[in-house]
């Protein structure tokens, strides 16, 4: 399974991730915080399937232009899977001919920009050879986590993010037998565990005893660094010398086997 994290920023580093935006096997997106802004265009019409973890900007702040940078005319449009709160904002706060024109409705009367699809928990979406099975997390919104497992291989990976400290998403990695990575948040240092907690987010000590109720050794990538303490959410988490532990690169491609 490969898996690229779009970078989201521009100027001297491209290492800080502002949106989040995952790329499996070339065709299916995790989130849409950058996808409209993926480059060449000819990545983006790769993408065929976007599913949304929850209705926060940051995870979904392209959408519109990803959707409009890849019309065309004709009955070939991107499918977008959400759960029913993440489709009614797409469609209330989003897609409402104020902020975007409304490519739903328009898809409904004219050739289809896209097609909205409900998911929910634990039932899994089987599309582009990949199983992808969403599981509840702790938010302040609805948001899941993603399940992803390529059929052929059975190689999974699991996406966690954004979450407070759940446990049902360890149970299910506990369970997958062919899990190789793990992609978990660090969005907090610290000092702010009072703010991770009201927000629903993990903390460097939060972020280890999450790692805790996993029951056996797995890759996993630190995602979702809140830009303006990155220094120190790094600094934190590499004290603890956790094994197995790295800081996800935005811009890089990783294979999975």
């Amino acid at each position: 399974m490969k898996i690229h994290i779009v970078p989201s920023s521009v100027g001297d580093s491209t290492r800080h991730q502002i949106l989040s935006t995952y790329v499996i096997n070339d065709s299916v997106a995790i989130d849409a915080g950058v996808l409209g802004l993926l480059s060449p265009l000819d990545a983006q019409r790769r993408v065929r399937h976007v599913f949304l973890s929850h209705s926060h900007l940051d995870h979904l702040a392209t959408l519109p232009i990803f959707i409009d940078n890849v019309y065309v005319n004709g009955p070939d449009c991107p499918s977008v899977w959400g759960n029913p709160q993440v489709l009614e904002t797409l469609q209330r706060d989003i897609f409402n001919d104020r902020l975007w024109p409304d490519m739903i409705r328009l898809s409904g009367e004219e050739s289809p920009f896209l097609r909205l699809n409900t998911i929910s928990a634990e039932q899994p979406v089987e599309v582009e050879g990949l199983r992808i099975t969403p599981i509840e997390l702790k938010h302040v919104v609805a948001a899941f986590g993603f399940l992803v497992e390529e059929i052929a291989t059975s190689v999974a990976v699991l996406f966690v993010s954004d979450t407070g400290p759940s446990e049902r998403i360890w149970e299910v990695a506990n369970q997958t037998p062919g899990l190789k990575g793990i992609f978990l948040e660090a969005s907090f240092p610290n000092s702010m565990h009072w703010l991770a907690d009201k927000a629903a987010h993990l903390t460097p000590q939060l972020f280890r005893d999450e790692l805790a109720k996993l029951q056996r050794s797995v890759p996993v990538h630190v995602i979702h660094i809140k830009l303006a303490f990155e220094s120190q959410i790094l600094d934190e988490l590499r004290a603890m010398q956790l094994p197995n532990v790295q800081i996800a690169e935005p811009g890089t491609t990783l294979e999975f086997n």
